[in-house]
């Protein structure tokens, strides 16, 4: 099992920078393959932002390339997302996840934190 705990959310004014974490507290036969950020925007269906393996392999989406970057200490079970130059196309609800293989693939879902990025 694996529970995950977002922070770091909140408002932002367009060009600012804002830092998201999520920990995850697991059993000790967890396998945590891959962990990441989706988010979620009014009206708009969820989108994959960032996720890194645990061999610290980063993928993202074209839209925050070069503006976001997401790292993971594979040790502490956590996973950061560091967003700078942000835009108002960024406002959204960001949920952390963990993908568990342990057994069978499983993935856990964050509870959600808010970004809204206004002058």
């Amino acid at each position: 099992q694996v529970q995950l705990v977002e922070s770091g959310g909140g408002l932002v004014q367009p060009g600012g920078s804002l830092t998201l974490s999520c920990a995850a507290s697991t059993s000790s036969s967890s396998e945590i393959r891959a962990m990441g950020w989706y988010r979620q925007a009014p009206g708009k269906q969820r989108e994959l932002v960032a996720g890194i393996s645990r061999g610290l392999s980063a993928d993202y989406a074209e839209s925050v390339k070069g503006r976001f970057t997401i790292s993971r200490d594979n040790a502490k079970n956590t996973v950061t997302l560091q967003m700078n130059s942000v835009k108002p196309d960024d406002t959204a609800v960001y949920y952390c996840y963990a993908l568990d293989t342990y057994i069978s693939p499983q993935t856990y879902w964050g509870q959600g934190t808010q970004v809204t990025v206004s002058s």
